[in-house]
């Protein structure tokens, strides 16, 4: 299998040596209002994320309207915990009606916008509006029929990889790899919400780039910004995150999603542990080079004749470095002074040759 290790996400390019790509999600944090949608894509904008993503899908395309036991959330752990899954995803959804105003004002601002289809349709739909990438959800990794159809329209393909098992996760890129897509992006998720940072595996990023030969990312669910920062440091390419305009307000998502001050802080400290990273490098670099006077080297602490033997009493390790590095020291003590020294003075490397 193939996948591009860098490519173009609308404008953005997204790779290894690139910033993180920042996804804001809005999920169903609008809480059926346009106007707060349109708040939303706003507040991603101004936080400097590269894209807001929307769900696209109705209650009727993703579920039966049922009031079965299998229908029915039993989690005294979830947020969700005793609705009935019609009656969340009708709560939850975007209006497709919207969603040319949203797509538009985003474009204004210079905001990459994309979805997430949950169904065949929904993939016609978004095609209709030009959409620049599709987003796979963690809950329909598993469907291949989908993912066929995604992947089949040569845009950029992003896959949440909550629950998926290495076979699984080997089915689904081989999928995309044999319909001629050649930019992925596998997104390392946990699907709880919120998840903990202790149930996230950030070290699972590094292995699966090296497994599937692809780029890797992560959708954070997680409470904060320090776990999305320590993707980063292993090599997170793209970041998405819940967004949301208050807590305090609802929504369906809103007790795991970012508010827009917390959101502008995930933006800046993942690009600055992503400038972190540089190279291999030891040795002083050329920022240091400048602080080597700080380091310690050998002076004179009294005046020293020529013929004089060195002696703890003559010649100190002090700051700052001009002169022999300290490890000459002990090479020096008994040994004859060659020429004469001013207390004060750096012992020098050639005057020792």
């Amino acid at each position: 299998m193939h996948f591009s290790e860098l490519f173009k996400i609308g404008t953005r390019l997204v790779g290894e040596n690139q910033p993180p790509f920042i996804i804001a999600e809005m999920s169903g944090n609008h809480n059926q209002s346009i106007d707060n949608a349109i708040k939303i894509v706003d507040a991603a904008y101004k936080a400097g994320a590269d894209a807001i993503k929307l769900q696209t899908y109705t209650a009727d395309t993703i579920t039966l309207n049922e009031k079965e036991a299998d229908f029915k959330i039993n989690d005294s752990k979830s947020l969700w915990d005793g609705k009935y899954l019609h009656g969340l995803y009708k709560k939850a959804y975007t209006p497709w009606d919207w969603h040319p105003k949203i797509f538009e004002h985003a474009k204004k601002l210079g905001l990459i916008c994309f979805s997430s289809p949950f169904d065949e349709t929904a993939i016609d739909f978004l095609e209709s509006l030009q959409i620049p990438a599709y987003k796979i959800a963690s809950f329909e990794n598993n469907h291949i029929p989908l993912i066929r159809m995604a992947a089949s329209t040569g845009k950029p393909l992003i896959i949440s990889t909550g629950m998926a098992s290495v076979s699984d996760l080997d089915r689904l890129t081989k999928c995309v790899n044999e319909c001629g897509c050649e930019k992925l992006v596998l997104l390392k998720c946990t699907s709880t919400y919120p998840a903990s940072p202790q149930n996230t595996n950030i070290l699972t990023i590094p292995h699966m780039r090296n497994l599937f030969k692809t780029q890797v990312g992560l959708s954070d669910h997680t409470l904060g910004i320090g776990v999305s920062v320590a993707a980063v440091s292993h090599g997170a390419t793209v970041i998405e995150k819940h967004l949301t305009l208050s807590r305090s307000e609802g929504g369906v998502d809103s007790a795991f999603s970012l508010e827009p001050d917390e959101f502008k802080l995930l933006v800046e400290e993942t690009k600055r542990a992503h400038k972190s990273l540089g190279g291999i490098n030891y040795g002083p670099t050329e920022a240091e080079k400048k602080s080597s006077i700080f380091r310690r080297s050998i002076y004179c602490s009294k005046d020293i004749k020529k013929g004089e033997c060195f002696s703890s009493e003559n010649i100190r390790i002090v700051r700052p470095g001009y002169g022999a590095p300290p490890y000459f020291y002990d090479m020096l003590i008994g040994k004859t002074a060659k020429i004469s020294y001013k207390k004060g003075l750096p012992i020098k490397i050639d005057d020792l040759l």
